[in-house]
């Protein structure tokens, strides 16, 4: 009987075991990890059939701050284009309100530290400053961009790569329950978003950089990368600057986006879309 009874508890420790791994395995998936794919109409044998909505995108135009006139063409670019602004330039704080008046969304392009050690501008984060430095500066930096909802990195290849310099970064973002973090993806070692979600701050990477190169063809070919990635998992985000030739191209196509099935959401909507993706994969996990 006793040999009967302790089997009984070995098999209940056994079960329990199993369900703690199970819980812990759904638990550290990251809720705005972007490495989880959503991939339309996808199904397998544990989950339920998903309906995904239709495929969006979202566009960042940054650099934004320096040049009146170039950046209020891009201002008047078609859709939910969201506006990064680099602080403390001169026309930052002006264009940040106009484009809160057109219902556009607004963030900070906060500068930071290159491998190439490029001059970085007002307002820019170094490895070599102190937390306190760090703090405020970004409260100085978000003041002089109104209404901004969320940052993301100008340049930035060397610093984030840093663990405790990124880490302050986060717990200031933190602070403010409105603000998400876009990594520029300046670099394949960045731990931006890894950060990010350590700190939880909302977060998204990155997918495609418009214009590296001002070719209208090569601008026209990564903005075919971006609706065919859209088209494949579900979201996709690329960067832009307001360069004529890109805004030229973008004033061509993006009224075509909607007879293309893509849905321009300002980032904060397409964090939240790719949320609730996520979500909803989660819950197709459960019997």
């Amino acid at each position: 009987m006793k040999n009967t009874n302790s089997a009984r508890q070995d098999n209940k420790a056994a079960n329990i075991l199993g369900l703690l791994c199970v819980f812990c395995w759904l638990v550290s998936i990251p809720l705005f990890a972007s490495d989880i794919t959503i991939i339309p109409g996808h199904s397998d044998n544990n989950s339920q059939n998903v309906e995904i909505e239709q495929p969006a995108i979202s566009i960042i135009i940054d650099d934004l701050g320096y040049t009146k006139s170039r950046d209020a063409r891009a201002l008047k670019l078609p859709g939910n284009i969201t506006y990064s602004f680099l602080p403390h330039t001169p026309y930052a704080r002006e264009l940040a309100i106009q484009a809160h008046r057109l219902n556009k969304e607004v963030m900070l392009h906060q500068p930071m530290e290159a491998l190439s050690h490029k001059k970085l501008g007002p307002g820019g984060l170094t490895a070599e400053m102190t937390r306190n430095q760090y703090i405020a500066q970004l409260e100085s930096n978000l003041e002089s961009v109104p209404y901004a909802v969320g940052i993301n990195n100008h340049m930035g290849s060397l610093l984030t790569q840093f663990p405790g310099q990124m880490r302050w970064v986060m717990k200031e973002l933190a602070k403010h329950s409105n603000l998400y973090f876009v990594d520029s993806y300046t670099t394949a070692t960045s731990i931006g978003q890894k950060t990010a979600r350590e700190n939880w701050v909302p977060t998204i990477r990155r997918d495609v950089f418009l214009d590296t190169d001002r070719d209208p063809g090569k601008i026209r070919k990564n903005f075919r990368r971006l609706i065919k990635k859209a088209k494949t998992t579900g979201i996709a985000l690329a960067i832009g600057h307001p360069y004529p030739e890109t805004m030229a191209i973008l004033e061509k196509e993006l009224p075509k986006l909607s007879e293309k099935g893509i849905k321009l959401l300002p980032v904060s909507e397409l964090l939240a879309t790719r949320t609730n993706r996520v979500s909803t994969w989660r819950a197709s996990l459960s019997p």
